[in-house]
């Protein structure tokens, strides 16, 4: 029996940090997104203890300013993605500028160094896998996730999505039919 799910990435990492922290009797508050503030000096013995215990889930503490910055940036663009709420009717480089308090060219400049890649490109991946979820979910049209999406048009939607899968949207589509269908039938 295959079952299929869907999760919020967001809260499930909530949760385990939670469970993690609780674990070791730490206390703390959740102050933002992958921000903890730690209420007590933390031993290196404790520190070592969460940080094992964090990677188990594939959650890595940060230490350096550059890499707590980028991906400071990852979330607000993972966040305007993905919730639609946050979702900005401005300028992406005046929407991360006005969150972080920073200039564009300064926030642009600290990601590529960090990444070797733009900010661009990285929304680009992150709108593609929320198209890609869409998708397999079914319930909206190519033209209503671009819309949602902030493409300037279906055709955009779908060149990119080409670009980065190699597969068109509605090629996408018709494999993820395919397996549904395979999958009640071998059931």
């Amino acid at each position: 029996m295959k079952l299929h799910v869907r999760y919020d990435m967001n809260n499930s990492c909530k949760i385990i940090l939670r469970e993690q922290l609780d674990k070791i009797q730490l206390p703390y508050t959740l102050t933002g997104l992958g921000e903890i503030e730690i209420n007590e000096t933390l031993s290196s013995e404790r520190y070592k203890e969460l940080e094992i215990n964090l990677n188990k889930y594939a959650i890595e503490i940060i230490d350096d300013p550059k890499n707590i910055f980028v991906q400071k940036i990852k979330d607000i663009i993972v966040e305007m993605v993905y919730v639609e709420e946050a979702n900005p009717n401005l300028k992406t480089s005046v929407y991360l500028s006005e969150k972080l308090h920073k200039s564009y060219n300064y926030i642009s400049s600290v990601f590529s160094e960090v990444t070797f890649s733009s900010i661009q490109n990285f929304i680009v991946l992150q709108k593609i896998e929320r198209a890609k979820e869409e998708l397999v979910e079914g319930k909206e049209t190519l033209t209503e996730i671009s819309w949602k999406l902030n493409f300037s048009s279906v055709a955009h939607l779908s060149s990119e999505f080409k670009r980065i899968t190699g597969l068109t949207p509605t090629a996408f589509q018709r494999i993820i039919k395919k397996r549904k269908e395979n999958n009640f039938t071998s059931e």
